[in-house]
């Protein structure tokens, strides 16, 4: 099926986490087990059969019931099993997600975890990943979000940078000071955001760019360096602030990016090792109260 999508047994094989050969021969097993050819085969692309078309079209309405089936035996005395892709943030991930690690392997050894620390937006279907975390995805169809926390932009800057320096009083005085901001790798653009109190005003916060950077991370780590202030998510820096080496400006502001989100294709019967991970996840973010320390709208 996934052979017949993509046109290519290479990009099946990246769907499947396979290597381009295993397909090949379990395609060419299927071929021999049925006594037919599914694909005429070229060096630059693969086309079905009148006889492959055929058993697409029989297959194509059972095979989630058929993925499911398999999903509901990666079981072994009711406990999950098998490769957990996930996909999420760099600094989300490695901050607040990676230390459960420990404690979910524990209770779950039979889980494989296969962990991408990615900026990008990942498309869970075609991509063949379990569940992807952070924000801003298209809900594709099929696809559940489940919300964990708010994606809040809070101004920050560094005791150090601060020294000798006037607070600003509302995100207009952010522009007097030397900003450090990040230039956008879809559209290059530098992001601008506009912020709100909490009784609804909006402001326009415009920094002057003095460092320009493509990731954040680095935004965060220039700003430790006391080289500007940023306008960065809240849960990126929480550490810093929480220890002092950030301080907040302008702190009854903050722009809302929408929410941090675990996501997940929906099925019939979800796969036991996707089900016991987003419960983990989605329990953790409440027992260390992650939803309230991220939101910008508190001082």
């Amino acid at each position: 099926m996934r052979s017949a999508e993509h046109g290519s047994f290479s990009a099946a094989a990246r769907r499947l986490s396979l290597t381009p050969a295993a397909v090949s021969r379990n395609v060419a097993m299927l071929e021999r087990n049925l006594g037919v050819r599914l694909f005429q085969r070229s060096t630059r692309r693969l086309a079905l059969t009148e006889e492959g078309e055929a058993f697409r079209l029989a297959i194509a309405d059972n095979l989630e019931g058929i993925q499911a089936a398999i999903a509901g035996i990666e079981k072994k005395d009711g406990e999950p099993a098998g490769t957990l892709r996930v996909s999420m943030p760099p600094t989300v991930g490695m901050m607040y997600i990676l230390p459960l690690l420990p404690s979910f392997r524990s209770r779950y050894p039979r889980v494989r975890p296969e962990w991408h620390f990615e900026t990008r937006q990942v498309d869970l279907i075609a991509e063949g990943y379990d569940v992807a975390i952070g924000g801003g995805f298209e809900r594709a169809a099929g696809i559940i979000s489940r919300a964990l926390a708010p994606a809040h932009i809070i101004a920050v800057a560094s005791p150090s940078y601060l020294k000798g320096r006037k607070a600003p009083l509302d995100p207009g005085g952010l522009r007097d000071l030397d900003g450090i901001v990040m230039r956008s790798i879809d559209v290059g653009r530098i992001r601008q955001w506009t912020m709100r109190d909490v009784s609804g005003r909006e402001m326009a916060a415009k920094v002057t760019p003095t460092l320009v950077v493509n990731d954040p991370v680095a935004m965060r780590e220039a700003a430790l360096l006391g080289l500007g202030v940023t306008l960065t998510a809240s849960a990126d820096v929480l550490p810093a602030l929480e220890t002092g080496a950030l301080v907040r400006l302008v702190p009854n502001w903050y722009a809302d990016a929408g929410a941090i989100s675990i996501y997940y294709a929906s099925r019939t019967l979800l796969p036991a090792k996707t089900r016991v991970f987003v419960d983990w996840v989605a329990e953790a973010f409440k027992t260390q109260r992650l939803a309230e320390r991220f939101a910008g709208s508190l001082r």
